[in-house]
């Protein structure tokens, strides 16, 4: 029996903040409220999986560490993005959207899980936690 093998060219994947944006453009949210989007990376940058995990209000979203790991862990992720939206269209962070980032980072050490960027954005344009943090 022949076998067939069928290679595929692997994707860009994440390799900036541009790339990064691309791919959350393609997640269909509501603007009018916060949501918290994660992008599940794997050892060569390419996307496993992108999804609203967190849904908010006006201008404020409860996110669990707890959760957010769990699904990393479940689809094998390598690294993480979290990305999420001002509803006020201000791309600039709040201190908590700081504390917040580093707060997963932190916790993605212990899991050796990279928490590689917080991305906070509106319909054309974000802003990157992880330049201010280089």
């Amino acid at each position: 029996m022949q076998q067939i093998f069928n290679l595929k060219e692997n994707e860009t994947g994440i390799t900036n903040a541009n790339t990064c944006f691309d791919n959350i453009k393609k997640v269909n949210i509501d603007f009018k409220q916060e949501n918290l989007i994660v992008l599940y990376i794997d050892s060569r940058n390419n996307v496993i999986k992108s999804e609203v995990l967190f849904k908010g209000g006006l201008n404020m979203c409860v996110v669990d560490a707890k959760t957010l790991f769990r699904q990393a862990l479940k689809y094998n992720a390598n690294a993480l993005i979290i990305a999420h939206n001002h509803p006020s269209n201000d791309l600039n962070p709040s201190q908590e959207d700081k504390t917040v980032f580093e707060h997963f980072k932190k916790c993605g050490e212990i899991l050796q899980l990279k928490v590689l960027d917080s991305i906070i954005f509106n319909k054309t344009e974000y802003y990157s936690l992880n330049s201010e943090v280089e």
